[in-house]
């Protein structure tokens, strides 16, 4: 049997908005509701609750405080003269009501409308108000699971200095906006952290200069407080192992962030040769599961954010998931960056993104779980601050789509000035009021037509580079967990970026174009795009008869 919840404004109140939403939450949450309307008197309210019997009544003032206090007197005297005690009273208003609601003694909640509809949809949902560090959850899958479908929230924090970045992080974690700070470390932090071989005229690029584990752990300290957030770090470019055994013990980092095939010499950040990388991120994977430590693969937008074409893109995303499941991780978080690159349309992003779902979640089972994280491209973001607001809001309505589990949020500021945590409170608050407006109904973009024929092209065209990967080694039992053939597929241009021309340990040679909004493979001196099963094939054909020759 369902329980029951009757709601109303109160004597004087004709205000009745936030009744109502509070109600339509409570009907999603699977109560029935009764709404008495507005100005409903005290005595009226008693005989409809004598008659009906409710679980639950939330009454509504938003009227001047001294008015409140004595029509609760009049209340709570009806209270015990009716023997109404068993029923569980809540009340929404104004905070300064809220306080008087909280002195009389009779409500077991308060909604003064600035805690969000998480809080409202805990308190129905019987969970207890988090409070203390141990009942915010400081495990990421248990935050996860508390709050959807609102995804948990995460942004990345690191200012040149380190005392800004120390103070940032307390006032962020007492500002409770976000579920996830991600410190983003200088590049000396990610390269030279062990050796020490710092270049100090580069202190502070790129993130937070940080020299000592004693400095990671006042990071933590300081964020204890607020909702108390998780603390998560980008993984080191140079002794991998060692970074991850210490962000493990001094910010307990809530998951790592680790490449496929990057972190090397394909990008500069760091003095690896490709197939070493892979072969060490492939451990590095293995090491985070063997401590069940969730694991996120950043490699797909890798490839996006250097201007390789769709297809590249889904097969990546298949590829990050297959090798993290292959090193047995438990827990996989898919990173899906949208608006990458940036003349990407709408239509033609979501579809790569469910594109990149259906394959990446294909791989799902009882040992491997899939949780979507979606974030908007950097490169997407204006610098003009005004508009860079629009494209973050844009953004998050449309990665809204794929009902991701997180959302990193991308601070409006970023293409202007790395993010302060006022940009970052600020950021947030933007795309937490979308997230609450696409949750109570919004258009299913994800069964439009032109979405849905693209998705299932893309489909089609990762598998075709997927094969063309394994043909590179037919000999190998798992050709795409094996380090040589995925550096092998890189060189020869299988996977491939147009940024990437001139690396010598990369192909370089592919080219690409926006058009109609999606990205294609396309040959500009003939004009045309160039098919998957084209490009895939004469580039297995040219490596067979290199083989032949040899």
């Amino acid at each position: 049997m369902k329980r029951l919840i009757i709601a109303a404004s109160i004597e004087n109140d004709v205000h009745v908005a936030g009744v109502y939403k509070f109600l339509r939450l409570a009907e999603s949450e699977g109560f029935d509701i009764q709404f008495l309307g507005p100005a409903t008197p005290i005595d009226k309210l008693i005989e409809i609750i004598r008659l009906k019997k409710p679980d639950i009544v939330g009454i509504s003032y938003r009227l001047t405080p001294d008015s409140l206090k004595s029509i609760l007197d009049v209340l709570k005297s009806r209270i015990k003269e009716y023997n109404l005690n068993e029923i569980r009273w809540i009340f929404g208003g104004t905070e300064p009501n809220c306080k008087i609601a909280k002195e009389s003694g009779i409500f077991e909640e308060v909604f003064d409308g600035t805690s969000g509809d998480e809080f409202t949809i805990s308190y129905l949902r019987g969970q207890k108000v988090a409070s203390n560090e141990v009942e915010y959850g400081q495990d990421i899958i248990e935050r996860i699971e508390r709050n959807y479908p609102y995804p948990v929230i995460r942004h990345h924090f690191g200012l040149p200095s380190y005392k800004d970045t120390l103070e940032g992080v307390k006032k962020i974690a007492e500002e409770k906006v976000l579920d996830v700070i991600s410190i983003a470390p200088d590049q000396n932090t990610q390269e030279h952290f062990f050796d020490k071989k710092y270049n100090t005229a580069l202190d502070g690029a790129g993130g937070v200069p940080i020299r000592s584990e004693e400095e990671f752990r006042r990071l933590y300290i300081e964020s204890r407080r607020g909702n108390y957030p998780l603390l998560r770090c980008y993984s080191g470019t140079n002794d991998v192992f060692k970074m991850a055994k210490m962000l493990k013990d001094t910010i307990n980092n809530a998951w790592a962030a680790i490449p496929l095939c990057w972190y090397n010499v394909l990008d500069g950040r760091g003095p690896r040769q490709v197939e070493e990388s892979i072969r060490e991120n492939q451990k590095l994977m293995k090491w985070h599961a063997d401590r069940n430590i969730p694991v996120e693969v950043n490699e797909a937008h890798h490839w996006g954010l250097r201007d390789a074409h769709d297809a590249i893109y889904v097969a990546a995303s298949y590829l990050a998931a297959y090798n993290a499941k292959k090193m047995g991780v438990k827990n996989y978080i898919a990173q899906f960056m949208f608006n990458v690159p940036p003349a990407t349309s709408p239509k033609m992003d979501l579809a790569k993104m469910l594109a990149s779902i259906e394959l990446v979640e294909s791989l799902q089972d009882d040992n491997f779980r899939v949780f979507r994280q979606a974030r908007a491209g950097l490169a997407s973001m204006p610098q003009d601050l005004f508009e860079a607001k629009g494209q973050l809001a844009s953004s998050a309505y449309l990665s809204m789509a794929i009902k991701p589990h997180i959302y990193h949020v991308v601070g409006f500021c970023e293409a202007h000035h790395a993010a302060t945590p006022d940009d970052i409170i600020e950021s947030v608050k933007i795309v937490k009021a979308v997230i609450k407006n696409t949750l109570s109904g919004m258009f299913d973009f994800t069964q439009d037509l032109d979405v849905l024929k693209r998705k299932e092209e893309l489909i089609n065209d990762a598998k075709v580079i997927l094969n063309g990967i394994r043909e590179l080694n037919t000999l190998c039992s798992d050709p795409l967990s094996d380090p040589h053939t995925l550096s092998l597929a890189i060189k020869l241009g299988i996977l491939d970026a147009p940024h990437l021309k001139g690396n010598k340990s990369a192909s370089g040679v592919l080219q690409t174009k926006v058009i109609n909004g999606a990205c294609y493979a396309f040959d500009y001196e003939n004009n045309r795009v160039i098919t998957e099963e084209e490009r895939v094939f004469s580039i297995i054909q040219n490596y067979q008869k290199l083989i032949i020759v040899a």
